[in-house]
């Protein structure tokens, strides 16, 4: 079965910084095969027996905190996920560019009344659509001005995730 994982704050800002080629390297130790890594920043696909996407995720998050002695977040899904993802956008037609749509990968489903608060907090310049553990962002004012930006859906609505835009989701689809 094919699978992504999204590593979370890798060669983001300076910080954790980790070559691809030692992930890929990492992964294959793992026994998955047919590693792929997309752009510099932790997005891997892979093949493996079918398993719970939580166990690949905490086996990964072991073999990489021994790697870059730090904890680092690891979102699995199957790649037909991907696939799902990009057919179902809500925002489809509703955008001018790829450049204003991102997807947040979560950990586990947002619960109903954090939905809710993250549907009202967003203003005329951002919309969110929760669908499962992904959260379809449309924000045309780009991501730094955005709650996704300030940090509002993991400090506030104490929900983990990691983000991707649109162009990259496209791209793992393919992986």
């Amino acid at each position: 079965m094919r699978y992504v994982a999204l590593l979370r704050g890798i060669n983001v800002g300076g910080n954790t910084m980790v070559k691809m080629d030692e992930l890929r390297t990492m992964f294959e130790s793992l026994g998955f095969k047919n590693v792929k890594s997309y752009i510099n920043s932790g997005n891997l696909a892979f093949d493996s027996k079918k398993a719970n996407e939580a166990n690949l995720s905490a086996k990964i998050e072991v073999a990489v905190e021994k790697h870059v002695a730090k904890p680092v977040l690891v979102m699995v899904r199957v790649q037909q996920d991907i696939e799902r993802i990009l057919a179902n956008n809500p925002f489809e037609g509703k955008y001018k560019t790829h450049k204003e749509m991102h997807v947040l990968f979560l950990k586990k489903e947002m619960a109903n009344d954090d939905r809710h608060r993250l549907m009202e907090a967003g203003g005329d310049n951002e919309r969110y659509e929760v669908d499962g553990r992904e959260i379809y962002c449309h924000l045309p004012m780009g991501v730094a001005d955005s709650l996704v930006g300030k940090g509002f859906i993991e400090k506030k609505l104490k929900t983990v995730a990691t983000g991707r835009n649109w162009r990259t989701v496209e791209k793992l689809a393919v992986l």
